[in-house]
């Protein structure tokens, strides 16, 4: 009896609830484009400390409120604001065009696209990059990027030039998701990590997570980089490019049906292999070409389709006989809904491949190729219910397929063809996740979820058993069984709570809480100093476990002067891991069928603490931001099961980043950055086999030494072009010029250090002389001029 009085009370209060609100929803979009605006503000004027609205990826909102008159604001950073009465009385819908600030009344420059001031925001450990900032700081060869601009964040940091991806909060570079437009980007680097696979001119969001990851995202332990694409200008066609050193860039975008459908092409191409055929006599070549496309179509109010693709291809020729080349393939359809004012769904279906490919062909009868792949297919509804002004809800499932080719070999040696491909493999990712954010007070806001993952390794396939050996050792097969299509080879399934707090202390002031519990059943697999386009991604299986993580943060969120033209941010962050893959030494990655046998399992471990300060208007803007952190490793097997740094550990990341607007056509950015030296293993005895030298560490230790730190100052320029006519009047077509210098002074910092024979001849009995050499990828001041144009 009593359990139905509770349900009648429960839903009469919700009957009681509905018939005194109303539910104000709508978009919020850029009015000379037709873009959608992620995170614009809906604010009530009447109750600024009840909280407000913001606009989701695809640009929605709504909010319910008491039946009454309402002022409500609506805004943007870099947009005008717009104030509009409402009478509330019955469920509305308000959709709101925003107009762009002119450059003369753009006065408020801003270097971090934080819609809400840090301290009010309920996000920590967040962090969203305007493309605007982006194109001002100071680039290699002066084309902007959007991952490097990512390493001048706290908590973000790379081995160094010429290394792929990033590495967050001591995770390695295969331990973050990337996603462009919802599809996974299992390599984000083009020419060996000099550059991304994102092209600035198709991105519209650029969002980092590096702890108190909502529950909708999960497959990764470290962080996830969610990249939004722009959606086209359905008012007008546009074109806009550069034209630089290493490549150019054009994109052109604009409608097919106005105000129902446009469309977006950006494409890019390099020409150093061009250069290098003029200049020199060798058959040396690296190239690369991305084409990003994207269009959508209004049915009608309540239902829009999206479609987007990318295809992407590195190159690399060191002569005509060995080559390799990798690239991406992607595509993501999608069908946002409004099933009602208060409930909204996107429902997902995407396709993502990662493909690589070595070569060596000397002729027609001694060759060698080999390939592998990583292809996924995923399906994902997602879902939110906004249940009141301070209540909000979000869930969906997500269903992801896998297929890895981990070796395609073919050899041919005097004309005799030998196939040592690998079996294909295969998998399925499974999840549900369910995450509430609830005001609770004025001055506390909680968001709280769990997510649910199912992995499940499947057949065709042969399992391995491994024997036990020494910690370190190889281990040897000692029983295999074969399993047929769709059967279920291992399988793990893992419930991974988020939850996080904001405590307003002020009006400026916040403190910050959160845990994440992430599981990664999808692994990276790579031994060498950084990644490269070559490493194996590889499924769980009943020999590799998935891994676990937990992440703890606390933070202290604060404006500064009177109004409120720095930001200050503080955060602690300490993550435990388990299962994380390490290496006997000289494992085999490359065409290994028994590659288990060299994997170890061990323990992880990451904490630091957190700088930035940032100052947002005015005519200097910029910020400064600095880690302190330890990454480290315990793996039985390795450094006597003592705890050992990771290869992308740094003790001190300092990163500095200043703006100076000297007038309307010029303006000028500097950025400088210190590291300390990553670890590296150095031999500390040799021996001599037949006059050959052999470098060798008997202390089975591993990355006890250091590199030396890194540091590097960056200089750019950026000259507007003319905005106005002779007459006056303002001009369509805009531009401007960038001249930068990349490494200012010069300096040749340590990308490796390795040890050789010394050439020099000795007399008997003289012992033979070692050389260590240090490898730098950039060693000098590189210069820079781009052209950039918009019409």
């Amino acid at each position: 009896m009593t359990k139905i009085t509770i349900v009648f009370f429960l839903f009469a209060n919700i009957l009681a609830y509905g018939q005194n609100n109303f539910t104000i929803s709508g978009t919020i979009k850029d009015r000379s484009n037709g873009e959608m605006l992620i995170g614009a503000s809906v604010l009530v004027l009447e109750n600024k400390t009840a909280g407000g609205a913001v606009t989701n990826t695809y640009g929605f909102y709504s909010m319910t409120l008491p039946k009454g008159k309402y002022t409500v604001e609506y805004s943007y950073i870099g947009f005008e604001k717009i104030v509009k009465q409402i009478d509330l009385n019955t469920n509305l819908v308000v959709d709101i065009p925003l107009v762009p600030l002119s450059r003369v009344l753009d006065e408020v420059k801003i270097v971090d696209q934080s819609r809400i001031s840090g301290a009010r925001s309920s996000e920590m450990s967040v962090n969203r990059l305007d493309i605007k900032t982006i194109q001002k700081l100071p680039a290699l060869m002066g084309e902007v990027d959007i991952v490097k601009s990512l390493q001048f964040l706290p908590g973000v940091s790379q081995v160094g030039e010429g290394s792929s991806g990033f590495n967050v909060r001591g995770g390695s570079v295969g331990q973050n998701l990337v996603l462009l437009d919802e599809a996974p980007v299992y390599n984000s680097s083009h020419m060996l990590g000099f550059f991304s696979v994102f092209n600035p001119d198709a991105v519209k969001d650029v969002k980092l997570y590096k702890g108190a990851i909502p529950a909708e995202y999960g497959g990764r332990v470290s962080s996830v980089l969610d990249v939004r694409l722009k959606e086209g200008n359905n008012k007008k066609t546009e074109v806009e490019g550069g034209i630089g050193f290493i490549f150019s860039r054009l994109a052109v975008q604009g409608p097919l049906i106005e105000d129902k459908s446009s469309y977006l092409i950006a494409v890019r191409r390099s020409y150093v292999d061009a250069l290098s055929t003029l200049l020199t006599s060798n058959n040396f070549g690296l190239n690369f070409y991305d084409i990003t496309a994207k269009t959508n179509y209004i049915i009608n109010r309540k239902n829009r389709l999206y479609l987007s693709g990318f295809i992407g291809r590195d190159n690399f020729g060191l002569s005509d006989e060995a080559k390799f080349n990798w690239g991406n393939k992607s595509a993501t359809l999608r069908w946002n809904s409004l099933i009602s004012s208060k409930l909204f769904s996107n429902v997902s279906a995407v396709f993502s491949n990662y493909n690589y490919q070595l070569g060596f062909n000397q002729d027609a009868n001694n060759k060698y190729d080999w390939r592998s792949s990583i292809t996924n297919y995923v399906l994902k509804p997602d879902f939110s219910y906004f249940i009141s002004r301070n209540s909000e809800l979000k869930f969906g499932l997500e269903s992801s397929y896998y297929r890895f080719n981990p070796s395609n070999t073919v050899g041919t040696t005097n004309g005799e063809t030998v196939d040592s491909s690998q079996p294909l493999k295969y998998a399925l990712e499974m999840a549900g996740y369910i995450n509430h954010k609830l005001t609770v007070s004025p001055k506390l806001e909680l968001q709280y979820g769990l997510r649910l993952s199912y992995f499940n390794y499947l057949g065709p396939g042969t399992a391995y058993q491994y024997n036990d050996t020494i910690p370190g050792a190889k281990k040897t097969v000692v029983s295999e069984r074969s399993y047929k299509s769709g059967e279920s080879i291992a399988s793990y399934k893992n419930p991974e709570p988020r939850i996080s707090a904001k405590f307003q202390v002020d009006e400026k002031t916040s403190i910050k809480a959160s845990f994440s519990r992430t599981a990664q059943y999808v692994h990276f697999i790579s031994n060498t100093s950084a990644s490269n386009p070559l490493n194996i991604w590889t499924p769980s299986t009943n020999n590799i476990r998935p891994a676990v993580g937990n992440q703890y943060t606390l933070g202290y969120f604060t404006d500064l002067g009177k109004t409120a033209n720095y930001e200050l941010s503080v955060e602690t962050f300490y993550r435990n891991t388990s299962n994380e893959i390490d290496y006997i030494n000289g494992a085999e990655l490359l065409n290994n069928d028994r590659l288990e046998g060299d994997l170890l399992s061990g323990k992880g471990r990451a904490y630091g603490l957190e700088l930035y300060l940032q100052k947002k208007k005015g005519l200097i803007t910029g910020w400064v931001s600095y880690t302190l952190s330890r990454s480290e490793l315990k793996v039985d097997g390795i450094n006597k099961g003592a705890w050992y740094p990771t290869r992308f550990d740094q003790t001190h990341n300092l990163k500095v980043v200043g703006s100076y607007t000297i007038n309307e056509k010029w303006s000028t950015t500097a950025d400088f950055a210190f590291t300390t030296g990553t670890p590296t293993t150095y031999p500390n005895q040799r021996y001599l086999s037949q006059g050959v030298l052999i470098p060798y560490n008997s202390k089975d230790s591993r990355n006890d030494a250091r590199l030396s730190p890194y540091h590097r100052l960056d200089l750019s320029l950026r000259m507007e072009g003319k905005t106005k006519r002779n007459d006056g009047t303002p001009k369509k077509n805009t531009s401007y010029w960038v001249f930068s210098i990349y490494n200012v002074y010069g300096r040749r910092n340590a990308f490796s250090t390795y040890f050789t024979q010394s050439s020099d001849r000795v007399t008997a009995l003289q012992p033979i002389q070692t050389q260590a050499y240090r490898v730098s990828i950039i060693g000098s001041m590189v210069p820079s001029v781009s052209y950039n144009f918009k019409f």
